[in-house]
């Protein structure tokens, strides 16, 4: 093996990926596991990630499935031990999960649903970090990845709550950055553009909305969730070393 292609071996790491049973976080999944990673998939039902995870090991891959709720500190907690136990530790953290619950001008939102939001967006991926954090320090190391949004850099339209809970998780990450660094803790955090998910899908299945957002964007389209896979594995492998706290846009330009 080359000493570029080294750069970028996960073999003998052990990654969780939240919100991995379909979309960005089941494409993450699967291309950490492809350089040698072995993967922990999860999501809520422990159905959907059993379902990728046998995906991943048929391509000789390393993964196991763990079910737990990206908003509940308890259950996420519980996938770190499990993790650990199954796998030895946790040199990765990739946290995609997320929700969204309402579309439309904050004036329409209440209480329940900002906290909806915050929970799962911004306490679910700081309580998952603090629970990895001790395995990674004891091993010397490791890089959590936050997925955020460009609704976090730039407040979208109808997506007001969301875009301000993607704003905190990017300023999370700062503060794990700067704070985990004396142990060798990286964090850094990917901010797609619209990314034709099941996620997304009321934003690009209406063809008003999307050929507005077509306009705005100077490669002219959405991307895939395949896009989004390469920069986390350039960001969990030895090749980032000196990256952290760094924000990265996949969004074809759209807030130049």
């Amino acid at each position: 093996m080359s000493r570029y292609r080294e750069q970028l071996d996960l073999s003998g790491k052990t990654a969780i990926v939240t919100g991995a049973s379909r979309g960005i976080g089941a494409v993450i999944a699967e291309a950490l596991a492809e350089f040698g990673a072995h993967v922990v998939v999860s999501s809520r039902k422990l159905e959907s990630v059993s379902a990728v995870a046998e995906a991943i090991r048929q391509r000789q891959g390393k993964a196991e499935a763990i079910a737990a709720h990206a908003g509940d500190p308890q259950a996420l907690r519980s996938l770190v031990e499990e993790t650990c136990s199954r796998c030895g530790g946790v040199d990765i953290v990739v946290n995609n999960a997320a929700t969204n619950p309402v579309f439309g001008p904050i004036l329409d939102t209440d209480a329940s649903v900002f906290a909806k939001i915050m929970q799962v967006n911004v306490l679910g991926p700081l309580e998952l970090a603090k629970a990895a954090y001790p395995s990674m320090k004891a091993r010397g190391g490791g890089s959590i990845i936050n997925i955020a949004s460009v609704g976090g850099l730039r407040p979208e339209p109808g997506l007001g709550l969301y875009s301000v809970s993607k704003a905190a998780l990017i300023n999370l990450t700062k503060v794990l950055a700067q704070e985990w660094a004396k142990d060798g803790i990286r964090a850094n955090v990917i901010c797609p553009g619209l990314v034709q998910t099941r996620f997304s899908a009321a934003l690009w299945q209406n063809e008003e909305h999307l050929q507005r957002f077509l306009r705005a964007v100077p490669l002219g389209r959405i991307a895939q969730p395949e896009e989004m896979a390469l920069l986390a594995v350039y960001l969990a492998a030895p090749a980032s070393a000196y990256c952290t706290g760094a924000v990265f846009t996949i969004d074809g330009g759209l807030i130049l």
